[in-house]
Order: C-alpha cells, then sequence, then structure tokens
C-alpha cells in the first residue's frame, strides 16, 4: 500500500531500492560480468580546504543505513565541523554498498545544511534563547531531521510536537494569531487568560502581542492582565509592516521597563535571520527561526572511489587515494593521504565489518559542534 503522505517508506532505504536507476542498472551489470571489486570511497563536498566551514551531521542515520553489510566504515563525529576532504570513507566489496549511495547522500546533504544554519544563528546570539521554529516549511516527514540538527547546532529547543516524541525532548511553545483571532479584536485579556488557565504549569507564559493593535499597547494591556505570570511578549510582526523592527522592540522594552514590568522578556520570530539577531539581541531576549534554517541548500555532497583493488584511482577533478582530515593548531583544516598528516585524524571507526561501532549520542553532538564552531572560528564565532 502506497503512503498517504507520499513519502518513501524506511524499509526501501535500508534495502537499497531509494536510489537513482542507474544504481541498480550499475548492479545488474556487475553481477552480470561477476565483478565485484574492492574499492574505498569517500563522500567530500570540497576536494580541498575553503575555509568556509559547515557542519556534518546525519551519520547516525547514516550508520544505521551501512550497518550489516560487510564495510567499514571511518567518518567525522556527529555535530564536527569541516571545510573540505572526506568526510566519510567506506572500504568493502563495491556491490555491498552500490545502491546506497543515493540514500546515504540524502541523509548527510540536508541535514548538515540544517545545522550549519542553525549554528549562523546561534553564533549570531550567544547569549539569547533560541528556538527552531522551522518545521513548517518542510515534509512533516521529516520535521524530526530538522529539530535534530538545531538540537546539534545549539538551539536552546524546537516546535514539533510529534519531532519530540523521536528524539525524546519536550516541543517548546505557546499561541498562534489563530488563537486570538478566535476570541476577537478586544478580547485579548480573555485570550491570555484563557490560556494561562488552561496550559500545564511548566508552559512559559509568553503572550503573542502583535494580532490587533501596536506591539506596545498589546504588550502592556498583557504585563497587566497576568501581571507576575507573564514570563514574556512575542512579536512576531509581519515583514511587510515592521519598519524598523529593532525601534519597535526597544520601545516595547522601555514602556514595559517604566511601568515596573523589566522581568517580561521579548521574544522576536517571523523570517528571522542571523543578522537579524545580531541587530536586535541587545534588546531581544529570544527568538524564533525557521525559514532561515529549512532554506539552507543542501550541501553537495558526493561519494567517489579513490581506490580500487589497492590502487589509486579518481575522475577527472577529483583526488585520488585514500586521505585523512586533520584540525591543525590555529583552526584550520588540512587533507592528506592517509598516514601521512601529523596529529590524530578526525575520521573516526563507524563500522567495522558491518558491525556498528557509535551509537548515535545527541548529546555529545550538541557540545562538540558548539565548540568546535569557537575552535574554527565559525561565523566570526570569536567576536
Amino acid at each position: 500500500m502506497a503512503d498517504p503522505f507520499g513519502t518513501v517508506p524506511p524499509q526501501a532505504i535500508s534495502e537499497g531500492s531509494a536510489t537513482d536507476a542507474y544504481f541498480e542498472r550499475t548492479k545488474a551489470t556487475l553481477e552480470h560480468a561477476g565483478k565485484n571489486p574492492h574499492v574505498v570511497a569517500e563522500v567530500t563536498a570540497d576536494q580541498f580546504p575553503t575555509g568556509e566551514f559547515e557542519v556534518f551531521t546525519g551519520v547516525a542515520e547514516a550508520a544505521k543505513l551501512l550497518s550489516g553489510r560487510a564495510v567499514d566504515v571511518d567518518a567525522l563525529p556527529d555535530g564536527q565541523l569541516f571545510d573540505g576532504g572526506p568526510v566519510m570513507r567506506i572500504e568493502g566489496p563495491y556491490l555491498e554498498f552500490a545502491e546506497l549511495e543515493t540514500s546515504l547522500l540524502g541523509l548527510c546533504s540536508q541535514p548538515s545544511a540544517f545545522a550549519t544554519a542553525a549554528l549562523e544563528a546561534r553564533v549570531a546570539g550567544p547569549e539569547s534563547s533560541i528556538l527552531s521554529f522551522g518545521a513548517r516549511h518542510v515534509h512533516p516527514a521529516i520535521a524530526a531531521v530538522v529539530e535534530r540538527a538545531a538540537l546539534v547546532a545549539g538551539l536552546d529547543g524546537f516546535s514539533h510536537v510529534a519531532a519530540g516524541e523521536v528524539l525524546g525532548r519536550e516541543a517548546s511553545g505557546t499561541m498562534p494569531h489563530a488563537l486570538m483571532f478566535c476570541f476577537g479584536e478586544g478580547e485579548q485579556a480573555a485570550a491570555w487568560e484563557a490560556f494561562d488557565e488552561a496550559a500545564p504549569a511548566e508552559v512559559p507564559r509568553i503572550a503573542l502581542t502583535d494580532t490587533f493593535w501596536d506591539e506596545k499597547t498589546e504588550s502592556l494591556l498583557a504585563a497587566e492582565t497576568l501581571g507576575e505570570d507573564l514570563d514574556g511578549v512575542r512579536l512576531d510582526t509581519t515583514g511587510s509592516r515592521r519598519g524598523d523592527f529593532r525601534h519597535i522592540v526597544r520601545e516595547v522594552r522601555w514602556e514595559l521597563d517604566a511601568r515596573g514590568y523589566e522581568d517580561v522578556d521579548i521574544f522576536c520570530s517571523g523570517g528571522i535571520t542571523p543578522t537579524q539577531i545580531r541587530e536586535l539581541r541587545d534588546v531581544a531576549d529570544g527568538f524564533g527561526v525557521g525559514s532561515y534554517v529549512t532554506d539552507a541548500d543542501p550541501v553537495d555532497f558526493s561519494l567517489d572511489i579513490v581506490e580500487m583493488e589497492g590502487e589509486p584511482v579518481s575522475k577527472r577533478g577529483k583526488l585520488a587515494g585514500v586521505k585523512d582530515v586533520y584540525r591543525t593548531a590555529d583552526g584550520g583544516h588540512h587533507v592528506t593521504l592517509a598516514g601521512e598528516g601529523d596529529g590524530e585524524s578526525l575520521l573516526e571507526p563507524l563500522v567495522r565489518d558491518g558491525e556498528l561501532l557509535r551509537e548515535d549520542d545527541l548529546e555529545a553532538a550538541t557540545e562538540r559542534c558548539p565548540a568546535d564552531a569557537r575552535a574554527v572560528g565559525f561565523g566570526g564565532s570569536a567576536d
């Protein structure tokens, strides 16, 4: 039975039919010819370091895809930053993994892009609370992929309920404009009071304050309505009416402070970018980032055979031979032929003869990614 929401079933991914047709043709041809060479293949985006770092993630899913097959796999740790050279290396009989290439690259390319964009937001507001609001911009089947990538990058939370169930995390969020519309103009206070009465105690009382009247007026009304129970206000001002958004936020802050509501936080959402976070981080307490993360172009990974039957090989424009990547003392990235570099390779054992060596560790990835960003100066993270 076809999936009612148009998604490829997990079984097709694990069995290898979620692939490009020419890999099936290749497999059939090699089997017909009795050929199954021992190869080393590498997943790369850039052959040489570029100085433009990106986050590598999706490795946990890639490991599950390759486990159970007669291959050895080495890869960067989840959340590691890279700017060239291999992020993954696969060694074994080619037919063990030939038809998995399409899915393997997809499992890494899009999550790495999401995580890189989320890291840009994280670096832009190192002291701000930043949540991922982007699940509505992608197919719901991959919402957990978006939210996990956001967590790897160090964001503080996300909005998608089902993704939270997958990841073992509680989703965040308070109220949409639809709730305000259901009560109607002039009844904003009733909407906030009803939310306060209905929402679990652990949910922050953050009132949406830009629906019918100007942000200052609604924010003050929310503060007067909920008093000490109000944790913050959210300004989701649409771009067509935003004007000088920094001035709006400063005005709201001023008016709240002038009336003794210094403890009420201001949260901004609606098309927020890292540039806007930098512009607002001294006057706003938190941000919701959505389309900036989900609009990120997938990292252009490719998988190339670099050694066949022990001999270096490559297509034109690619580098032959098995390679390692190293982090230099100054935070740079260095690519060498395997065994010729100084220091410890960033590529770590992931699968050996089909046995999975590393379990998915989101906590470790979440710690690794921001720390590595500081080490390489990602996005001016040292500022």
